[in-house]
Order: C-alpha cells, then sequence, then structure tokens
C-alpha cells in the first residue's frame, strides 16, 4: 500500500499529464468546429429533448443538522468468539472477506483477534430515551459481551434484546441514570432518488465520522435475503459504518447503513446499501416486544413473468420495452390462506394492500410485513380479466415445505423436443408423488431444441398445457399441436422439485427458462 507521501509524489507526476491530454483534446475539437457551442446548438433544434425545469440550487449546509442528531449516534463494540465468526461465510454475518467483485459485503471494523476471541466494532443509534438502540444483525451476531460508547464518551454495557438475521438488523439495549438523546425513524417510502441524505458512524473506529451523497436508487436486491430492499446511496460508508443512521435533511433516519459494494473488498467506491426504516420499525417493533419477529405467509409458489407468458396468458401489452409487471402464481400450498382464499394457478397477482406488485420478489416482501391475522387486498388478473379478493394472512413460523422429483419413462411428445410417459405407479413411488397428482413425465429432452432451450429438464411433470390438464402424452401431444396451430406460446406448467412452475415455448422456437421461478420454501421466499 503507498504511503500518503507516495500517493502525493505519484500523483504529481501522473495526474497533469493526464490533464494536459484532456485539455488538448478539448481545444482540438473546439479548433474544428464541433466544440460544445456547436453541438449546443444542434441538440436545441430537437424539440423532444428533456428539459429539466428544477431551478439551480446551492449545495446544503449540514452543520445543523449534525449538531442535532450527532448526540444519539453510537459505537458499538462487540466481543466475539473466533470460531462463531470463522463458521459465518461471506453472507451478511460475515466480513465479506475474499468475496469476488460485485458481491456486497457488511463493513463492520476489521477485528482485532486473540487466541480466543475477536474485538468487532460497528454504528448504531438510539430511538429511545430509556437506552434502545438499532443496529445491524452482523456486529453482535455471536458477541459473548457488547459495549455501547457514546457521543461524549461514555461507554456503557449493552444487553442484545433481540435480533433479526432476515433483515440484519439488531435491537440493544443500554441502561443510564439520566434520559439519553434520540433520534425518530422516517418515512423510507418517501425518499427520492437524487435526495441529499448523510450517514454517520464509525468507521475504522472513527466515531462521530459524517459523510453526506444522495439516493442513487430505492428498492436494490443485493441478493442478501429473501426481503431484500435497500436504498442505495453513494455517500462513502467504509467498515464500521453498520448499524450507522442514514438521515435526510429533516433529521429523521430513513435507513440504516448495512452493506457496500466494493470491487477490492476495501473501501467505499459510492455504492452502499441501506435498510429501509420502514422495515427498521417494524423489526424493532417486535423484537422490542417479543425479542423475536414472525412474518406473514400466503402460500404461494410465484414466479417472474416473461413477455412469452405475458402473451400466452392474454396479459395487457406494457409499454415498449417494460417488463411484464406482477407475480404469476405457479402454485398454491394445501390449506394455505392463498388458497383458502381462492387464489389460483396462473392467477397474476398485480396489487397488495393497494400497493403495485412488479415481481415475485415485491409479493415477498409485503406478504412478511403484514401481521398473521391481518387482512389484506390483493388485486389480480385472471384470464386476462382484473379482479380482487381478501385474504386472512397466515403466519410463516406455522408453514411446512413438501415434495421431491427425480426420474422419468419414454414416448412421444412432438414439435417441443421432448419424450413423455405416463405417470405410472411405479413412477408415483419413484418420485415420491400422491396419487392426488396427475400428468405426464418428461424421460428426454433433445438438445437444443425448443423445450431444451426453454430449460426443460428429465423428470419434470407436466400437469397442463395452455390452461388444458394432461394425464397422458396424447393428451399433451394434442394440446401442444393446437397451441402451435393457433401460432400461440405454448404454456406448460411443471412440477419440479415439489414447486409448481410456467415454462412458455413460443411458436418460433425460443422460449422462456425456468430458473426465475421463486419457490414458497424455507428462507428463500416466504410469501
Amino acid at each position: 500500500m503507498m504511503s500518503e507521501k507516495s500517493v502525493s509524489k505519484f500523483f504529481g507526476r501522473t495526474s497533469r499529464k493526464t490533464l494536459l491530454v484532456l485539455l488538448a483534446g478539448v481545444t482540438c475539437a473546439g479548433a474544428m468546429g464541433v466544440g460544445p457551442a456547436g453541438l449546443s446548438a444542434a441538440y436545441a433544434e430537437d424539440a423532444g429533448a428533456i428539459k429539466p425545469s428544477s431551478p439551480v440550487q446551492t449545495l446544503p449546509n449540514f452543520v445543523n443538522l449534525v449538531k442535532q442528531v450527532k448526540p444519539a449516534v453510537v459505537s458499538i463494540t462487540s466481543i466475539i468468539k473466533a470460531d462463531a465468526v470463522e463458521g459465518e461465510g461471506g453472507g451478511m454475518g460475515g466480513m465479506g472477506g475474499g468475496m469476488p467483485f460485485p458481491f456486497p459485503f457488511p463493513f463492520q471494523m476489521a477485528p482485532r483477534q486473540s487466541r480466543q476471541q475477536i474485538e468487532a466494532r460497528g454504528s448504531g443509534f438510539l430511538i429511545s430515551s430509556d437506552g434502545y438502540v438499532v443496529t445491524n444483525n452482523h456486529v453482535v451476531k455471536g458477541a459473548t459481551k457488547v459495549t455501547v460508547t457514546l457521543d461524549d464518551g461514555t461507554t456503557l454495557p449493552a444487553k442484545i434484546i433481540g435480533r433479526d438475521g432476515k433483515t440484519d438488523l439488531a435491537l440493544l439495549k443500554i441502561t443510564s441514570t439520566q434520559k439519553l438523546p434520540f433520534i425518530e425513524l422516517g418515512e423510507s417510502d418517501d425518499v427520492q432518488p437524487g435526495e441529499w441524505v448523510v450517514a454517520v458512524g464509525n468507521p475504522y473506529g472513527l466515531g462521530g465520522t459524517v459523510t453526506a451523497g444522495i439516493v442513487s436508487a430505492r428498492g436494490r436486491d443485493i441478493n442478501e435475503g429473501p426481503y431484500d430492499n435497500f436504498i442505495q446511496i453513494d455517500a462513502p460508508i467504509n467498515r464500521g459504518n453498520s448499524g450507522g443512521p442514514l438521515f435526510t435533511q429533516d433529521g429523521k433516519v430513513v435507513g440504516v447503513n448495512t452493506a457496500i459494494l466494493s470491487p477490492s473488498g476495501g473501501g467505499s467506491i459510492g455504492i452502499g446499501f441501506a435498510i429501509p426504516s420502514d422495515t427498521v420499525r417494524s423489526v424493532t417493533d417486535q423484537l422490542r416486544k417479543t425479542g423475536h419477529v414472525v412474518r406473514g405467509y400466503l402460500g404461494v409458489n410465484a414466479q417472474v413473468i416473461s413477455p412469452a407468458m405475458a402473451k400466452a396468458l392474454n396479459m395487457p401489452v406494457p409499454a415498449p420495452g417494460a417488463p411484464p409487471a406482477g407475480a404469476l402464481v405457479a402454485s398454491t400450498s394445501p390449506d394455505s390462506p392463498a388458497e383458502k382464499a381462492g387464489l389460483k394457478a396462473e392467477d397474476i397477482v398485480t396489487d397488495f394492500n393497494g400497493q403495485k406488485v412488479s415481481s415475485p420478489h415485491d409479493l415477498a416482501v409485503r406478504v412478511s410485513s403484514v401481521a398473521p391475522g391481518t387482512d389484506a387486498k390483493i388485486g389480480f388478473l385472471r384470464a386476462g380479466k382484473p379482479q380482487t379478493l381478501t385474504v386472512k394472512i397466515g403466519n410463516l413460523a406455522n408453514a411446512s415445505n413438501d415434495g421431491g422429483i427425480e426420474g422419468g419413462g419414454a414416448s412421444s411428445g412432438q414439435h417441443l423436443g421432448v419424450s413423455l410417459t405416463p405417470l405410472t405407479g411405479d413412477l408415483r413411488h419413484q418420485l415420491g408423488l400422491g396419487n392426488e397428482v396427475h400428468g405426464v413425465v418428461v424421460n428426454d429432452v433433445q438438445p437444443g431444441s425448443p423445450a431444451d432451450q426453454a430449460g426443460i429438464r428429465p423428470g419434470d411433470v407436466i400437469q397442463s398445457v395452455s390452461s388444458q390438464s394432461v394425464d397422458s402424452p396424447r393428451a399433451a401431444v394434442t394440446a401442444v399441436r393446437a397451441a402451435l396451430a393457433a401460432k400461440k406460446p405454448v404454456l406448460l406448467r411443471v412440477l419440479r422439485d415439489g414447486q409448481s412452475l410456467f415454462i412458455a415455448i413460443s411458436p418460433d422456437g425460443t422460449g422462456d427458462g425456468a430458473d426465475s421461478s421463486s419457490g414458497n420454501g424455507g428462507d428463500d421466499d416466504d410469501n
């Protein structure tokens, strides 16, 4: 690593030369008559150009804001067992060391390791005068001792009230002889890209560090958990900022700084992620009351809708270039809230409690935030027609999973490139299927065929073709021929690994793979 002196020397030799080259390029362009003035005049002739109407504004001053909120921001030190860290890997619970770009990782303070224990540092903030502190789960996970250092330097022992690994949040409690300064949670749904935000935290042990930037995007899914819904920011945040607050200019917390994306696994490159305050509020309220989090459960296996599927399902045509929005119900779990309410396979969920649903992940996030036993309104399309229903949300903790598929047998499935076989009693036994399951089994898939390109696999059980149930290879072939004759995509409902999913194959031989499906099992999707 270059020293500060060597870095200055490096830029002294290099940057000036680079700058001169750029300036020379600008001079040449102007001499040729294609400089900025000429380009502006040419572009001005296009009446369709976007012309922002916002007035020019000066950069905001955050001095007063920081003075008011900084006393409620704390530094956190955790004493963690060495074996607890070694067993964590590179997810939200680990340091992220050695992970390939561009995998985002948490950025707590690099640990100081002894033979038995590791000291790690992070950030947090007070949300009540009686000492409740919000931070990240990965800051305190596996900790045998946690201490909180206030802005005035006072260090107090902290008790872990509760942790939630799925959202990477934790709630601590400290006790003081006096009322403590605290800050309020704002409304993250009101935050807009381009808005100024301020981060305060404890990067590299430098407590009380303030950085500023803008909101880069909302609703980011970085594949860290089933409920990812991050605010992306460009305010510089680094290791040790984990658990620290993200403020808007009104002094409200709209996020908890949690992870960064870095090519080298080192410092900030201006791509950071914060957990929205709406999620923080829901999770910490439950942790405060019960010490754990319960989540809503709908009981659907949903998947992303491709353009070919949208056409096969007679969905409204989206705007040019826009993907079809919604969550396609591939199946409903037996005796689940969705099944009881009347939701069916091939329904397309478009909104949940008045909020737009653009994908299965959207649906999972919205359902999980609803308390079990609460009624929710679902808007959906059935056969292309909009409908609504009311469902009583269940408890995810009471949900279970089942299923399992493996092999196949032999017959003919023309035009798609598959070999089909009846679902006999022996095959039911081999595949672990009950008598209530009907369909035909894919025995083989021709390499490079439309079925192969669409993602059909040997062992798949085809249950319906273009909304028609099939229980024999002949019935399946007849339904496929009818769909192809009408020059419409062939929509197959397939049972795979205990989960139902849809696969669409277009008449021209192109298809949509099944890898984008989202299940309703375990910790992956909790719809």
